[in-house]
């Protein structure tokens, strides 16, 4: 097994505002852990640079105006277009070096599926990577580029047949949006219902229209779910799909915000039902580009993916947090325990319970079929 974690120093130099939620700061919190774990010289692992991705790449996706306006916006300041392409200074401020970040995030998950396409990583990991959001033309929930979108369609254009799976608390909709229409990419999304969150879609009738009917898969989940609702859906959905697709690649968004002390969303994961789900898409076997993705308590991020990361190499890291290390970044740590103790969540009401059965019934009955005479 060989494995790419790619990044650079510079992922952790740029700056939401003192008030956002996503903070790039996680990220070096997040390689600072993996070495004082010990789990980053593993080996046939290594460390990429990573590159920013160029103007051809993000216009594989991306509109030239609203790349010209997000250029524009690179100095911190919102410019008098803004508005039009989702810049501003709510979810998508235009801070310093905004364009810099992005094109550096969205040219790391490139370089990462031209590792796993080229045969020289069978796992690569961009944690900057999973801005799921972003639109052709517009900035949307704290995404400038979509980066899953632009490494998924350089793979297609190699030929690779893909299957994305998102995790995160937020419904992937600009992946879905990509390949709405299209059958050589599989989208599957399990996140929290949108009746209660952004972005409010990504429901199971959302399944795709013409060549791509049946290829968008959609699972909401009620508020509250926790490790066991979560990892069931994830067992129910994504192995069958995986299945009846047979993608050449699986890339994955592994965000975080939804465990239980996440500040913005509704759910109750832990690192157990997290770590569940990390170990299933490794033993698919599949050459694998795992991406970030959302969370905005730095505690979560960076020990889940320093446990992804020891589990996409196949070891156990240590069950606590080195000492020398919290005596640094003790401040966004409440412990020094690597893993969550499981929770007792209490259980769904009878009406979501039967909701989320009823939703994977449906997709098993009216979706799977699709990709199956596909």
């Amino acid at each position: 097994m060989k494995t790419a974690f790619v990044y650079s120093e510079s992922f952790g130099s740029f700056f939401y505002g003192a008030d956002h939620p996503m903070r790039p700061a996680r990220l070096a919190l997040t390689r600072g852990l993996i070495d004082a774990l010990g789990i980053m010289a593993l080996p046939g692992a290594g460390v990429v640079e990573a590159r920013r991705a160029n103007e051809a790449e993000l216009l594989s996706f991306h509109t030239p105006e609203y790349l010209r306006v997000l250029r524009q916006a690179n100095n911190g300041v919102v410019p008098a277009e803004g508005a039009s392409y989702g810049l501003g200074y709510g979810d998508n401020p235009a801070f310093k070096g905004v364009y810099d970040w992005s094109c550096l995030s969205a040219g790391a998950s490139i370089q990462a599926a031209e590792l796993v396409a080229g045969g020289d990583a069978d796992i690569a990991f961009n944690i900057a990577g999973g801005l799921h959001h972003a639109m052709p033309g517009r900035a949307s929930g704290f995404c400038y580029i979509n980066d899953p979108v632009v490494a998924i369609k350089a793979l297609v254009g190699m030929g690779r047949r893909v299957a994305y799976v998102d995790i995160d608390a937020h419904h992937g909709d600009g992946v879905e949006y990509a390949f709405y229409d299209s059958k050589d990419v599989l989208t599957i999304s399990i996140h929290e219902s949108g009746l209660y969150l952004f972005p409010g879609t990504g429901f199971p009738a959302d399944m795709g229209i013409r060549d791509g009917r049946g290829y968008s898969v959609n699972l909401p989940l009620p508020p509250g779910s926790g490790d066991e609702v979560f990892v069931h859906g994830f067992e129910e959905v994504v192995p069958l799909f995986i299945e009846a697709f047979a993608p050449d690649v699986l890339v994955t968004q592994l965000g975080v915000d939804t465990f239980a002390s996440d500040p913005i969303t509704h759910l109750s994961l832990t690192t157990n039902g997290f770590e569940r789900m990390v170990k299933r898409f490794r033993a698919l076997g599949l050459p694998w580009v795992a991406l970030g993705g959302g969370g905005y308590d730095m505690s979560n991020v960076a020990r889940a993916w320093a446990l992804a990361w020891a589990l996409m190499n196949g070891v156990e890291p240590l069950e606590r947090i080195p000492q020398s290390f919290l005596a640094d970044k003790g401040e966004y740590f409440t412990g020094d325990r690597l893993r969550d103790e499981p929770l007792k969540t209490p259980a769904l009401s009878a009406d979501d319970s039967n909701a989320v059965d009823r939703d994977i019934a449906f997709l098993k009955k009216e979706v799977l079929p699709l990709v199956r005479r596909g």
